[in-house]
Order: structure tokens, then sequence, then C-alpha cells
């Protein structure tokens, strides 16, 4: 039966993106071999939404969440991390995103919707 989930980020720069979820988002990770990093995840969940193109088909999508994007978001400012989009009312939750260094980015959510935990 299932009783994980591993997901995956594609970054130019691995070992700054890496060093970015370790050191600034303070993940805690282990070290598989050879500074292959595979960070521990907080409780997650998962939903399944219709596809309105064949493009969204294929497309799958990671947000990490938090309680307070407003006070995350500063936190994390201080720290340096840059948004790639200003805080949105989705009206399932609140949403931004924030560049991770070496390569692309990762949306952050105050969810509004009832939890799965």
């Amino acid at each position: 039966m299932i009783n994980g989930l591993h997901t995956m980020i594609y970054a130019k720069d691995a070992a700054k993106a890496r060093a970015f979820f370790r050191d600034v988002l303070g993940i805690r990770a282990i070290d598989a071999g050879e500074g292959w990093l595979i960070f521990a995840m907080p409780p997650a969940e998962m939903g399944v939404h219709p596809a309105e193109s064949v493009e969204d088909e294929a497309k799958q999508q990671i947000y990490l969440m938090c309680d307070d994007v407003h006070a995350t978001v500063a936190q994390l400012t201080a720290k340096g991390v840059e948004l790639s989009q200003p805080i949105t009312d989705q009206g399932w939750g609140l949403m931004t995103s924030l560049k991770i260094p070496g390569g692309g980015e990762i949306a952050l959510y105050e969810p509004r919707h009832p939890r799965a935990h």
C-alpha cells in the first residue's frame, strides 16, 4: 500500500537550490550520498483537479503550506528570499511564489479549505 510521497524539483544549480531548502527554509535533510539531499517534508495532502486542456493533463504542481502567509513571507524576505509574485487571494487560500536560487520557483499558500490531516 502507499506509505509516502516523494516529490522532485529540478534546478539548473541543484546545489544552490538544495542549500535554499536546507539553510533558508530550514527543512531537515539527510545526505543520500555524494551530496544528494533528501528532505523530510511536513505532512502532505494531494488534490486531483479536472484538466481543462491536454497541457493540463501533464501538469503537476507543488505548493508549500503555512498557517500565516504574511508572517511567513516577512520571515523569509528578512532572510533574503525573493517573491516571484505578490500575495493574492485565490478564494481557496492566500498564495504567492518564492524564487528558488539555482532555478525556478515554488508556490507558498495559506489554505482556507478543509485540511486532510
